[in-house]
């Protein structure tokens, strides 16, 4: 038995490591953040651009248990930040309807009053390198600069987590952290 797990460890972890290096690839820390303008679920249009000069909290999304809870994660962000410099804005980059979005989000442990926007064109998803690597979340500099970042559901952050790295960038007066 203690030889088939070795087996199927050997097999899965140079699979899971090239995964981790093509994610690598596709996330930018330290570049400046790709721009979109999308509508919400509300019907209101938000580009990237328009919060320059706010710490912005980006989470794109996915119809599945993981970006549930990192959703939800964002929400307690969104509550813990209210009032300070900062924007959370969650993103369905998958392309969803409204309606399988609504319901979606209508099922979350947690009301979501934080803006959550419909990219039915999946731009997001192409800008930051989505689809096989969701959820994600970036923390962005006030001056439009990723300054980290979280791939995937093998490590879903905390809203403390978050909120560290959001704290970090307010602190620094916009010149942001690496």
């Amino acid at each position: 038995m203690t030889r088939r797990w070795f087996l199927l460890a050997a097999i899965i972890m140079p699979i899971w490591a090239a995964h981790l290096v093509l994610a690598a690839g596709f996330f930018k820390v330290g570049e400046q953040a790709p721009g979109f303008t999308l509508t919400s679920l509300s019907g209101e249009s938000l580009s990237l651009e328009s919060l320059h000069g706010k710490v912005v909290v980006l989470g794109l999304f996915h119809i599945c248990e993981p970006c549930m809870i990192q959703g939800s994660n964002l929400q307690k962000v969104y509550e813990t930040t209210k009032g300070k410099n900062v924007a959370v804005v969650g993103v369905n980059s998958a392309g969803n309807s409204k309606a399988d979005v609504t319901e979606f989000v209508a099922q979350f442990p947690v009301k979501i009053t934080y803006p959550y926007l419909l990219d039915p064109k999946k731009v997001t998803d192409k800008l930051y390198g989505g689809g096989k690597f969701i959820p994600n979340v970036y923390v962005i500099d006030q001056n439009g600069v990723i300054r980290w970042q979280r791939v995937g559901n093998m490590d879903l952050a905390g809203p403390e987590v978050i909120v560290a790295e959001v704290e970090k960038l307010l602190a620094g007066g916009g010149k942001g952290m690496m």
